[in-house]
């Protein structure tokens, strides 16, 4: 059997971000593959010389979307294998899924999506959903980046930066889920549609920020039956089935868990909470991988 070869999408920057990606090559390698981080901004890249190509941490794509979504069109079109597939990233991009998710069934948190932010549009959100405290971001983007918690009454400045940041960018404003700091947001991990493991995002003290590179704490759980169910069933609503999947939940009321987020396009897989994990990333990529070849 030949080794197979795959490409990591990478950022040319990783600043501080956190990446533990590397801890799935050996359990590729077991399966005869040959895995590499590749900057999915490098021109000089022939990506034709792999058989795959998994979006891995390509995490300042929000900034050249148009660019990033032209490369993985030319991909599509080759020989190599995009993971996931390239229906599920041109879905996922926007934030707008998470409406389509609330019509087939979903518990998400409650959302309202605007085209843009003039003075009134804040002050007519908090109305419309009933709450004192949102939070506001853009239909397309990554890691919090544009992300405001927003409590009545906005002063002039904030007014001023809502402007500023969203005035002719697509939005969506929820209201803040206090579960958020007082107990976290639990994300769960699906590899072909099987659940693999979880964690709990604890934000810092005074942040509401999940991610670690804003000071979270991570670690890994044993989900609930409920909280379980709560995320099978999300991913049992996506069509075609992804590969990899990261279901973000937050406690609601009544231990209802509401959809914060689902990551299909480059999650960060948090192989290192799992000791198993990476083998089965690599058993269902490998798999998907050669289905698609054959």
């Amino acid at each position: 059997m030949s080794q197979r070869t795959a490409a990591y999408l990478t950022m040319r920057d990783p600043g501080d971000y956190v990446t533990d990606h590397d801890l799935s090559f050996e359990a590729l390698a077991a399966l005869d593959w040959q895995a590499e981080p590749v900057v999915w901004s490098d021109p000089a890249v022939d990506w034709g010389r792999f058989d795959a190509v998994y979006l891995c941490s390509a995490w300042d794509y929000p900034q050249h979307v148009e660019q990033f979504l032209a490369l993985l069109e030319r991909i599509d079109k080759s020989r190599t294998v995009l993971v996931n597939d390239l229906s599920l990233v041109h879905w996922n991009l926007r934030k707008t899924y998470l409406r389509d998710l609330q019509e087939r069934g979903a518990d998400i948190v409650p959302s309202l999506w605007l085209a843009g932010i003039g003075d009134a549009a804040p002050v007519d959100a908090f109305a419309a959903l009933q709450t004192d405290t949102l939070v506001i971001k853009p239909v397309v983007g990554a890691n919090a980046q544009d992300t405001f918690v927003l409590r009545q009454p906005l002063d002039d400045a904030t007014q001023a930066l809502l402007r500023a940041t969203f005035a002719n960018r697509e939005c969506l404003l929820q209201p803040f889920v206090e579960a958020v700091c007082s107990e976290g947001e639990f994300s769960l991990f699906f590899f072909a549609g099987t659940f693999s493991h979880a964690i709990l995002k604890t934000p810092a003290d005074g942040d509401f920020r999940s991610q670690e590179e804003h000071g979270s704490e991570i670690r890994a759980v044993n989900p609930e039956a409920g909280l379980l169910q709560a995320a099978s069933r999300i991913v049992e609503l996506v069509e075609p089935q992804p590969v990899y999947a990261r279901v973000d939940l937050v406690r609601g009321t009544g231990d209802r868990f509401l959809l914060m987020e689902l990551e299909l396009i480059e999650p960060s897989l948090y192989f290192r909470t799992d000791v198993a994990a990476p083998a089965r990333f690599a058993a269902a990529f490998d798999n998907y991988v050669r289905e698609q070849l054959r």
